[in-house]
């Protein structure tokens, strides 16, 4: 049976992040023109690319390749009014809400999309790989990949904010008869076998 296997590269950083803001559909803070296709050497064999739909994913996207496949289900989370807030001013003016988020992952206070409901997204669309063998390369955001990590790992809810994902970075998920995380040394594209 051959492997499923999927690279998870999180989107290069934004001024939200450096803001600690909750992020809105903005560009990336570095030139991604000017690095356009620097990074599509990065695989030993040219991978199946994918992306979320939103702006940051797509200039990021832009340097693994050219032939890029949007797939809606790694679209960020949903952050409905809190979009473009700073966390400092919502522990102002929202701590009993902000609170609630932070601990209840059901709860959704800013009237979006709770992290319940964007670990299911996720986990549904990790399932659908699961019998696609091949190599995927998909640019999404940290809360997508911090959920497929969720899932991977069986992890309770409670883990989900104590998983840190920083820009550019990758995380290797690989599927032979049961979902595996992956950790390489540094980042190297190796061919191993797995039991």
């Amino acid at each position: 049976m051959q492997a499923t296997r999927l690279t998870l590269i999180c989107h290069a950083r934004t001024v939200a992040q450096k803001l600690a803001r909750f992020p809105l559909d903005e560009s990336l803070e570095m030139d991604w023109q000017v690095a356009q296709g620097s990074r599509a050497g990065d695989f030993k064999r040219a991978p199946q690319l994918l992306r979320a739909p939103e702006a940051r994913a797509k200039q990021t996207a832009g340097l693994f390749g050219a032939e890029i496949e949007i797939v809606p289900a790694l679209r960020d989370c949903d952050f409905g009014r809190w979009q473009g807030l700073r966390i400092d001013d919502l522990q102002k003016n929202e701590p009993e809400a902000l609170q609630a988020w932070l601990t209840d992952h059901s709860s959704a206070p800013h009237g979006g999309e709770s992290v319940a409901q964007l670990c299911e997204r996720v986990a549904d669309w990790l399932e659908t790989l699961r019998s696609t063998p091949g190599h995927f390369v998909a640019i999404t955001h940290p809360f997508v990949i911090r959920a497929a990590i969720m899932h991977v790992m069986q992890c309770p809810p409670a883990a989900f904010n104590v998983i840190d994902v920083e820009p550019l970075s990758a995380t290797e998920l690989r599927f032979n008869g049961r979902w595996r995380l992956r950790l390489q040394a540094n980042g190297a594209d190796t061919e191993t076998i797995t039991p």
